[in-house]
């Protein structure tokens, strides 16, 4: 086994004159599945191609892009694993000072609105060499799109970017396909018929298709933004999903419908290929994203969650594509003789941990099914919620010789838990690392209903659980509960409401997240427009920074830094008499006397 090449002198140590398709990156190249540009190269490398990767090139002029020479077929663009302008900016729009997939966490080595940048580049450089863009940013900008950092609406990213093909979504079977396609001889403006892929052309001739408002109807009418959004929400489907036409001036994007998703055996060969899992060695710091990951293990990808903030079902699909337990536990096995591990596995798991191994059990109604969530409002009766697989892999696992202990890290949802009896006690006594996260977001049910997440009382009754069986086994074990503010939806007074429910359950959270509008989730859609698409409501939304520092501070009441903002709260709401009801009877409400500077710790949820 050997790295991908990512300069001239590897190309030649491989015996290679040219490569058939380069990747750039803006992320640092770790050869780990966990990261969709290496686990691309590596999905294309074993079926014969000859690929290398370019990471996280400077920007700034031509040559940088130039390193690996010309590729036979195309080059293959991604911003890395997160959208460029998230990766760059907090919720407030204030720069950040660090990136986690640079080495030494150094901010700065990719560009704001990364595919663009780089395509551009490219084009310099390489000007008849086809461009493809991909990864998270091109995926959820593939249609006309509020950008919350310019606060417009933004064309298609790929018209902006000008590159010749968009594929969204996993991509495997997509990129596949183009490059097997090309490789036989087909020029890539020909190919227009591949799942998971979206291309412009002057006019679509092709048969049914759902045709949604145009860019400059979107620009001008929120109705119609709204509008738009929910017509191509509604093709995400991919075995009734149509072909999505939107207009852009005289061109017209044309969006295929999503690929299907993989099978078990598909799920293990990818997992099977020979990833080095380690940094490239030409890196000396370390890189923090690598850190967090390097010791968990994938088990299954998708959501059928359908939160309303999250745009897993935009890009991943709600269908749950899991691994087998034996692919699984070769890839601990093999893990364990890693020079690094030490016998700790951080995770096992997805997007959702407990969704490993289930499903619709109904093959014809999934095909045609358009709900938006398999467990909101109410579980749906086709669902296999039955915990067996999870339950029998997490055994497997912490059975492994080598391996001390396995986590669970990558949240669980805890309505689904109601029905998993096994998973959950096999969870609480064996995998909880001290501290559990559950992300209930909110605890409002006008909020949550808002959100597409249970309510106060799932959550309560979950609870309740957690703590009866810690203290039957004798465990001190806590939760870290996720919470949103600032959510469309959620008013200053609803914000006061949770931070009261919290303290009547012992809650106190030291993080909150404030609620930021990424390009392809239902809630961002609902913050520009004021309309939820999926109902057409109309939805409030906190908009200034102001407003949206008022509703965190509320959450930490308990932070003698955030007493200040809290009181300005409670003023705004008209009750600054309530004060007590988090400070206790007879709190002092003077910002300046010594109840709001003494520092108090504060106690994490049991």
């Amino acid at each position: 086994m050997s790295f991908l090449p990512t300069t001239e002198k590897e190309l030649l140590q491989r015996g290679w004159a040219e490569l058939d398709i380069i990747f750039v990156s803006g992320d640092a190249y770790i050869d780990h599945p966990a990261f969709g540009v290496p686990l691309l190269a590596r999905w294309l490398e074993n079926h014969g191609f000859r690929v290398g990767i370019i990471a996280q090139p400077d920007w700034r002029s031509k040559e940088p892009f130039m390193a690996l020479g010309r590729p036979r077929l195309f080059f293959a663009v991604s911003a890395g694993a997160m959208d460029s302008m998230v990766a760059h900016y907090t919720p407030a729009r204030k720069l950040r000072h660090d990136d986690a997939y640079t080495p030494g966490n150094r901010h700065g080595a990719r560009p704001n609105r990364a595919t663009m940048i780089y395509t551009s580049r490219l084009k310099e450089a390489f000007k008849d060499v086809p461009v493809v863009i991909g990864g998270i940013e091109a995926s959820l900008r593939r249609f006309g799109h509020y950008d919350f950092w310019e606060n417009k609406v933004r064309r298609s990213i790929l018209l902006d970017a000008k590159a010749d093909l968009l594929i969204y979504g996993m991509a495997e079977r997509a990129i596949l396909t183009v490059a097997e396609r090309m490789r036989d001889g087909e020029p890539l403006d020909k190919i227009h018929d591949v799942r998971g892929t979206a291309h412009c052309c002057g006019a679509y001739e092709g048969g049914a298709h759902v045709i949604i408002p145009s860019f400059e109807e979107i620009v001008a009418s929120k109705e119609k933004f709204a509008e738009a959004f929910r017509l191509a929400y509604l093709q995400q489907n991919p075995w009734s999903a149509e072909v999505v036409t939107q207009q852009h001036g005289n061109r017209v994007l044309v969006c295929n419908p999503p690929v299907l998703p993989l099978t078990e055996v598909e799920m293990d060969a990818v997992y099977s290929l020979p990833f080095e899992k380690n940094p490239h060695p030409s890196y000396s710091e370390t890189i923090p994203a690598w850190e967090q990951i390097k010791t968990s293990i994938t088990s299954h990808r998708g959501c059928f969650g359908g939160c309303a903030f999250c745009a897993i079902t935009m890009h991943q699909g709600k269908t749950i594509q899991s691994r087998s337990k034996s692919s699984i536990i070769t890839e601990l096995s093999a893990m364990t003789r890693k020079s690094w591990f030490r016998g700790s596995v951080s995770d096992i798991g997805g997007p959702t941990a407990n969704m490993y191994g289930l499903g619709c059990d109904n093959a014809e109604a999934m095909k045609k099914c358009q709900r938006e969530s398999c467990i909101f409002p109410s579980i749906c009766p086709s669902l296999r919620t039955g915990d067996k697989p999870a339950t029998m892999l997490l055994q497997a696992a912490r059975s492994l010789d080598g391996i001390k202990h396995t986590a669970v890290s990558s949240g669980v949802r805890y309505d689904l838990l109601e029905r998993q009896a096994a998973y959950f006690t096999e969870l609480t006594a064996h995998h909880v690392s001290g501290l559990l996260k559950i992300a209930p977001e909110h605890l409002v049910d006008c909020v949550t209903d808002i959100m597409r997440k249970p309510g106060k009382k799932t959550f309560e009754s979950f609870l309740a659980r957690f703590r009866a069986e810690n203290d039957r086994l004798g465990k001190r074990q806590y939760i870290v509960p996720y919470l949103i503010s600032g959510h469309p939806g959620c008013t200053l007074a609803d914000m006061f409401e949770l931070a009261l429910v919290l303290k009547k359950m012992g809650i106190k959270v030291e993080q909150v997240q404030d609620f930021t509008p990424t390009p392809g989730t239902i809630a961002t859609c609902m913050f520009h427009s004021g309309i939820d698409p999926m109902t057409g409501k109309a939805v409030y939304s906190a908009t200034s920074d102001r407003e949206k520092g008022l509703q965190k501070s509320l959450l930490l009441w308990h932070i003698p830094a955030e007493r200040i903002k809290v009181l300005e709260a409670l003023k705004e709401l008209g009750r600054e008499g309530d004060a007590g009801l988090l400070w206790g009877a007879g709190a002092e409400t003077d910002r300046g006397t010594p109840a709001f500077r003494k520092n108090k710790p504060t106690k994490k949820a049991r």
